[in-house]
């Protein structure tokens, strides 16, 4: 059956009712996924929000008789943020016959991409990874389901521009980011829009991990940026919120990766935050069918995966969103190709994503071999105090723009 189009609460948990279902998706082999993700050092924010998910969702999907009565089954390793056991990690489950990887890990991801290629399994690549890996002509094993950095942040600037009257010519936008590869990342884009509408970038390079902001805004205060974007993780948002409160910065006009979630909204205090602004492809809070589905018919019960405390965190939205896009492909894949599943079968799965939007926690996804990114929409949300509210319908600005940044750097890429 097709899962998670559009369905409500109350369709879910009707479909789960059928408990004879259940016998039949344990009788056939598994749809396996490798989670090799960093479960203890760098990442340890988000990941095991993601697992959790992608294990609720695994067990969900088998309670209404899996995929063709084929359970899924999700097997998860601790790979720590280090590429020699991210490579371990991919060579055991692949000799034990897994074939679909997802890294959590740009550095991780980046070496095993290689073996992955030349192996020609399937390596999903969402939120971490190559930018121009959503050039599913070169990249063809390589799924990044989502809007890379590139893409959010030229939506970002599509979001000012329609606040300052569709003109940027006049305009200052700041940029305070991470000193390193991850914050790094977005400034060609920037930069390449700043010339192309005539606004002037302003950069604010922090070191590791954050906790020493206060020359960056020092000099935003005297620079007086419009809207700053901000490319930084966990606490170095409580740190901006306390120095924009210091030096009489608005909130509202400060712009997050889509990493912000409630835990940092917490430590900064819900009052504090409200106006403060993030870009994402992902819906939080709870009340989304999805995750409504998983808490009544899971934790209702005391059977998730993991502390319902996750299942309030975008992080956790976010595992949904990528694993159920995951699940739709193998789900499409044995439906055109039948059993068994290879990653062949589960490539053309992907590609024949239409449109999808996992019943309204993500930006609807279309994915092509030529585009494996899925067509980059996000939206703009606001916190108001309670919960986040979105300002923007989902879109993607500046297509033609990244997408010639994409291609020119894809170009360049060699496995040799």
């Amino acid at each position: 059956m097709k899962l998670f189009s559009g369905l409500t609460a109350v369709a879910l948990a009707a479909i789960v009712a059928s408990g004879a279902s259940e016998t039949s998706a344990q009788q056939k082999e598994p749809v396996q996924f490798g989670l090799c993700f960093d479960l203890s050092k760098s990442y340890s924010f988000i990941s095991p929000q993601v697992a959790q998910a992608a294990q609720d969702l695994a067990k969900y999907t088998n309670m209404n008789g899996g995929l063709d009565g084929h359970p899924v089954e999700m097997i998860v390793r601790d790979h720590g943020n280090e590429p020699q056991r991210g490579v371990e990690c991919y060579e055991q489950l692949k000799r034990a016959g897994v074939f679909n990887f997802y890294m959590l890990s740009t550095p991780v991801t980046n070496a095993v991409l290689p073996r992955v290629m030349r192996d020609k399994n399937i390596l999903m690549q969402s939120f971490s990874g190559r930018a121009d890996a959503v050039d599913g002509e070169v990249f063809e094993w390589v799924f990044p389901v989502g809007p890379t950095y590139w893409q959010q942040a030229a939506n970002d600037v599509a979001f000012i521009k329609a606040q300052m009257g569709g003109d940027l010519s006049n305009a200052k936008i700041g940029f305070i980011y991470f000193d390193y590869p991850f914050g790094q990342e977005p400034i060609e884009i920037l930069e390449t829009l700043a010339e192309k509408e005539g606004f002037q970038l302003q950069l604010y390079p922090v070191p590791l991990p954050g906790s020493d902001q206060s020359g960056a805004w020092s000099r935003i205060r005297r620079d007086k940026p419009d809207y700053v974007l901000s490319w930084m993780l966990g606490g170095a948002h409580v740190v901006a919120a306390k120095e924009m409160a210091r030096n009489r910065f608005p909130i509202d006009r400060y712009i997050s990766v889509d990493w912000i979630n409630e835990v940092d909204i917490s430590n900064i205090g819900a009052e504090a935050a409200t106006g403060i602004l993030r870009g994402t492809n992902v819906a939080g809070g709870q009340d989304i069918p999805l995750v409504q589905a998983m808490l009544e018919t899971l934790y209702a019960k005391g059977e998730g995966s993991g502390p319902e405390k996750y299942v309030r965190d975008v992080h956790y939205n976010k595992g949904l969103a990528v694993y159920s896009v995951a699940i739709e492909a193998a789900r499409i894949a044995i439906e055109q190709n039948g059993w068994p599943l290879t990653s062949e079968s589960m490539k053309a799965g992907y590609e024949s994503i239409e449109n999808y939007d996992a019943g309204g926690i993500m930006s609807p996804v279309t994915v092509t071999p030529a585009d494996h990114g899925g067509g980059g929409k996000t939206r703009i949300e606001q916190w108001d105090g309670k919960t986040w509210v979105p300002l923007t319908d989902w879109s993607a600005a500046y297509l033609d723009v990244v997408w010639d940044v994409i291609k020119e750097s894809s170009g360049k890429f060699t496995l040799e």
